[in-house]
């Protein structure tokens, strides 16, 4: 059997090693230039949600919740996805979106914001919900697979650069830095921050994943203290993991208006991470050429998709065909034209 080797220990290449050697690849090597987890997965946001405005995108989601849900706490507490439309022109929006949704086996449905403990809805026109949903430990997860691949067979190495281990087959699986190992991929780093605020009193355990439709800003529960993450005014198309301090004050004032038990609550700490972003924030999965195929481009979405991708890219891989309909996502279709993008990218 031909020797894999996969670039790249985060939840996309984690979740294929993984899935290769349930299908029973004798010979994978999982490498990544750092450790596991290192690059996005483990500075992301941690959500996992099925609410996209894309079927090909609604399709990654929905197949990929059961693995989560099988997971369960602590690594994955489904806690729900709630959206906030505070204009009529967001309400319409979320309402066209969950149409999509539902035809496609989504349980999305609309709220009453005002069940949510703590979360100011004065100015809330209306609400959607989908319980499914909820909140995720992206290092956690990865390292959990990790370990299920390892006890499969897998060969895991860190601090090792995939491109110098003898293989037959190269899975590009390296976020932001897919580029550097196959420069005809269309995958921009595009630097994102989040910030953690606590400790908050009163949150409860069950708060979901709370978005603002029209602005982006979401925040979530991290044990005692609230994560936000909001869509920058201007995009960071770059490398470097900076924070921007002046949206981290922009956030405070933002969570202290929408969740009032946080308003002044001090900053416990702030990172930035980079987002593999491709020209409509879908990603590339599929053969590149002899011997090197592509699982990257997830623009913000890699982990909670992770499951479903592992599965899928390992059927192709082992069996030249998958059982989920992988062509929404070639490279080739920059080529004619055929893009898709994907508005909820948060």
């Amino acid at each position: 059997m031909a020797r894999i080797v996969i670039a790249g220990a985060g939840a996309i290449g984690a979740s294929i090693a993984y899935q290769l050697a349930l299908h029973g690849a004798d010979d994978v090597v999982l490498a990544d230039s750092e450790h596991v987890a290192a690059g996005a997965t483990g500075k992301a946001m941690g959500g996992v949600r099925q609410q996209f405005s894309t079927a090909a995108e609604v399709r990654l989601a929905r197949e990929s919740i059961g693995f989560f849900e099988e997971l369960g706490r602590p690594l994955f507490e489904q806690v729900g996805y709630m959206f906030l439309a505070t204009t009529e022109d967001g309400l319409a929006a979320l309402e066209q979106r969950v149409e999509l949704q539902r035809a496609l086996g989504v349980p999305v449905q609309s709220v009453d914001a005002g069940l949510v403990e703590g979360v100011d809805v004065d100015d809330v026109l209306g609400a959607v919900a989908c319980w499914e949903d909820g909140v995720a430990d992206p290092a956690g997860v990865t390292r959990e697979l990790v370990e299920r691949a390892e006890a499969l067979g897998v060969d895991v190495r860190e601090g090792v650069d995939a491109r110098d281990v003898v293989r037959d087959v190269l899975v590009i699986a390296a976020g932001a830095r897919s580029a550097e190992l196959w420069p005809e991929l269309p995958v921009r780093p595009l630097c994102r921050q989040l910030v953690e605020v606590g400790p908050v009193v009163g949150i409860p355990d069950d708060l979901p994943m709370v978005l603002e439709a029209e602005t982006g800003f979401h925040f979530r529960r991290a044990g005692r203290s609230l994560r936000l993450a909001m869509n920058e005014p201007t995009p960071r198309w770059t490398d470097r993991e900076e924070v921007d301090e002046a949206l981290v004050e922009d956030w405070r004032e933002r969570i202290g208006r929408r969740y009032p038990a946080a308003a002044g609550a001090r900053v416990a700490r702030a990172w930035a991470g980079l987002y593999d972003m491709t020209p409509d924030a879908h990603p590339i999965i599929g053969w590149l050429g002899d011997g090197v195929y592509a699982a990257c481009g997830f623009s913000g979405h890699g982990f909670m998709q992770s499951p479903a991708v592992g599965k899928a890219v390992a059927e192709e891989l082992l069996d030249g065909a998958s059982s989920f309909d992988l062509a929404p996502y070639r490279l080739e279709r920059f080529d004619d034209g055929g893009v898709f993008p994907e508005e909820v990218v948060l």
